[in-house]
This record gives structure tokens, sequence and C-alpha cells, in this order.
């Protein structure tokens, strides 16, 4: 299974929303206006906002006094495909958030967030994640195409997809008590997780044979599962 660290770092690098929460000032502002525009990691673990530059987060870090502004950046996962319970999974970033002049385009400004402590709670868990495994971890591979290949096999193979409950063994006649719905709903290099609907609602995890790093071989991967559900 994917890493804690790992699974934060997709979240960070993916296309989730994200919120940033500065104590004292939250409350008194409305949280859209402090989404930001773009985010990225730098090379030390840094997460790197880009903002409005009359944005009250930016406010707040130009005022702030000795680079002690704290805050923390809320990340929130919905699965790409309509499925009950849609929320996959948060990871919360706390840490010092400074200026980063010159980096962002006109009327615009990037802001520092220095990762002092992360945590995770998505469909593997809760867990904590030390700032040093989230600096050394990377993003899983299929972080940017993920939706569209859940929302591809969702739509285009529906039939395959419910037809994997024929692995699930013991569990057949608890999925087939289940209905007949089967949607995908998480993809990484490890594996696929289809939810279940009907009378009651489960996960069932499909691991590949191996991990997969790009496309390709998931392709390759997709089609060992699906042809050993109907032997």
């Amino acid at each position: 299974m994917p890493s804690a660290a790992e699974r934060t770092r997709t979240l960070v690098q993916g296309t989730c929303s994200a919120v940033l929460f500065i104590p004292g000032l939250h409350e008194a502002r409305p949280p859209y206006q402090l989404m930001p525009d773009v985010r990225s990691v730098g090379p030390d673990g840094e997460v790197f906002l880009v903002f409005p530059s009359d944005s009250p987060a930016v406010r707040a870090a130009t005022h702030a006094q000795d680079d002690e502004l704290h805050a923390v950046l809320e990340l929130t996962d919905v699965a790409p495909v309509s499925v009950p319970h849609r929320i996959r999974g948060r990871a919360w970033l706390s840490g010092w958030l400074t200026r980063e002049p010159g980096l962002a385009d006109a009327g615009r400004m990037t802001l520092r967030l220095e990762i002092g402590e992360a945590c995770v709670d998505d469909l593997w868990g809760a867990e904590s994640v030390e700032p040093e495994d989230f600096v050394a971890a990377t993003p899983d591979p299929l972080v940017e195409h993920e939706a569209e290949l859940l929302q591809h096999l969702h739509s285009a193979h529906g039939a395959e997809v419910r037809s994997l409950r024929a692995l699930l063994g013991e569990r057949t006649a608890s999925a087939s008590a289940a209905g007949t719905a089967a949607v995908p709903v998480g993809l990484d290099r490890f594996g696929l997780r289809v939810r279940f609907t009907g009378v009651r609602c489960f996960d069932a995890r499909f691991d590949f044979p191996e991990p997969v790093r790009n496309v390709n071989e998931l392709r390759h991967a997709m089609h060992t599962l699906f042809d050993a559900a109907t032997r």
C-alpha cells in the first residue's frame, strides 16, 4: 500500500481542493478567499501557494513579524465519479508561512509553507506524516490521470468492473447482496478500489500483480485483472 507520506504528497500535487487557514484570520474572512490558485512542492518539501496579491493571506504574510506566521493547509479529496460517500480523504499540513517575491506573475504572490507537521485521513486510514518523510516521498505516478481513468472505467467498462466481484472469493455472496452497482472509486500504482453499493455499501481492493509506473503498464494490469475475473 502507499505510505502515508506518499498519499499526502499525492493529495498536495493532485487536483483536490485546498484551503489555507491562518489562525485569527479565517474567522473574519470567508474560506474561499484563502483558496490558492496554484500549489506545488519544492525540492526541500516546502509547499508553494500562489494567491492574488491583494489576498488576505498575502497581506497577513506581508505584515508577519520574524516569519512566525502559522498556517494550516487543508486538502479535501473527492471521488471524480458519482458514488455514495464521495469524500475519499483529507490531509492537513501545518507550518510557517512566508512570502516568496518574484516567483509569480504580475498581480499575484507566491507564499511558502514550511511544513512542521502533517497528517492524512483517507480510505487507507488515519496517520501522521513526519516532515522528512514528506520531503522524501513522491506522488503516485497516476495522479495526473486518475480522475480521467476512473471516469472512463465507470462509463465505458462498467461490466468489466462489476465482473471483479468474482475475485472476492468468500465475499462474493456479500457482494451480490450489496446489489449490482460497482463503481471504481480509487486508482493508484498498487491497484484499483471498487465501491459496491445497493442494500449495503462497502469497498473492495483489487491489487495489481506488481506496481505500475505509467498508464501503459496500467492498461496491462487492468487487462490482467479483468481476464482473471472471467476465468
